[in-house]
């Protein structure tokens, strides 16, 4: 069963290198990071970033490593040095951040460095790729 359901997700997530199916694979992951859950109550969305920071440092090695993933796809897409770098830095802070002892946590609902990329990414995108741009409901 398990096989069949990671089949079903692997199917919905394209591959290539081609501007669309980055852009796809980019969002995914941003959102698999940032917006996963609503915290009851409220509006806010977080996700697998802010639950692995409560595994001390572990969790933000994790977090970061999926961050940078989302860098690294990025360069796919011709990003200037100066965007990859800005990128690499909010991986960097959301990181030192993270290992703050207890008040760690708390960056990371204000800071949302994978949603700073998302956007940093998306503007290049609709500059320089205008056919990935998605309408969303």
């Amino acid at each position: 069963m398990h096989t069949d359901a990671a089949a079903k997700i692997a199917g919905m997530i394209p591959i290539g290198r081609d501007a669309a199916a980055v852009r796809q694979r980019i969002e995914t992951m941003e959102h698999l990071l940032e917006g996963l859950f609503t915290i009851p109550g409220t509006k806010r969305k977080v996700g697998l970033d802010v639950i692995l920071d409560v595994i001390p440092v572990g969790g933000d090695v994790i977090g970061s490593v999926m961050g940078a993933w989302m860098v690294w796809e990025a360069r796919n897409l011709g990003m200037s040095k100066t965007q990859m770098a800005r990128m690499f830095g909010n991986v960097g802070v959301d990181f030192l951040l993270g290992l703050i002892p207890v008040v760690g946590i708390i960056p990371d609902f204000f800071f949302r460095s994978n949603t700073r990329n998302l956007k940093i990414i998306k503007r290049h995108l609709d500059r320089h790729h205008p056919s990935t741009a998605v309408i969303n409901n």
